[in-house]
């Protein structure tokens, strides 16, 4: 995987993946993050994937004028927390302290210290939620584990591991919990059917609109960057 730029103000950068299963090329930007990703043939020259771009350089602009502004965490930037948009601040002592507007962090590094305290944060409030919904249904989940997934924001596996991801914290606390009914529910029914929905139902009540947040504003979430 090579890394290039379509020129302009500012340079847009591409990632040139090859596929011995690709037959022409395919353009792909990420509604997560908006990475834009070119796709060809093996023995294809980039220089035809570069000159694919150039042609849909108005689309690739367009689309990404509508992204979410990524946001590069330090002191003076905005982050939400629990839904809720704080400013980073420095703190006065070590540590990160929680406040209705503000987020004060100790130290000179505040990215890696925010994202080190907000992974803590969501692993109490996400094992919390879960052993709440466990016992509503009479299930013990094996273990809890955090990722930063693009893909998916939790998951259970059939050994009974609920996975999720930690930038849930960053989400409505409703939302937040909506997921951990929906992972718990799958320690009953290891499916969609009507009967998992009807285990969400019983857990959680009505999910439409924490279900309509995530399609909508979940990948706004993966716009915070906390270093490289």
């Amino acid at each position: 995987m090579s890394a290039y730029h379509l020129p302009g103000d500012p340079p847009v950068p591409l990632v040139l993946r090859r596929s011995a299963r690709a037959k022409r090329i395919s353009l792909r930007i990420s509604a997560l993050d908006g990475r834009v990703t070119l796709t060809l043939p093996t023995r294809l020259p980039a220089r035809e994937a570069l000159a694919f771009a150039a042609e849909k350089e108005d689309w690739i602009r367009d689309h990404l004028a509508r992204h979410p502004e990524v946001v590069e965490v330090g002191f003076g930037s905005e982050i939400t927390v629990e839904g809720r948009l704080r400013l980073v601040v420095p703190g006065q002592a070590r540590g990160v302290r929680l406040g209705q507007d503000e987020i004060a962090v100790g130290g000179k590094s505040p990215a890696r210290s925010l994202e080190r305290y907000l992974k803590e944060l969501a692993r109490d409030r996400l094992a919390a939620a879960s052993d709440h919904y466990a016992a509503q249904v009479g299930r013990a989940y094996e273990k809890l584990s955090l990722r930063d997934t693009r893909s998916r924001w939790g998951s259970c596996s059939s050994a009974g591991t609920l996975m999720y991801s930690w930038r849930l914290m960053l989400a409505p606390p409703e939302v937040l919990a909506y997921v951990a009914a929906h992972e718990v529910a799958h320690l009953v029914e290891m499916n969609h059917s009507a009967d998992f929905w009807a285990v969400v139902a019983q857990l959680y009540g009505d999910s439409t609109d924490q279900r309509h947040w995530l399609r909508a504003e979940g990948g706004a979430l993966h716009r915070y960057r906390f270093g490289p």
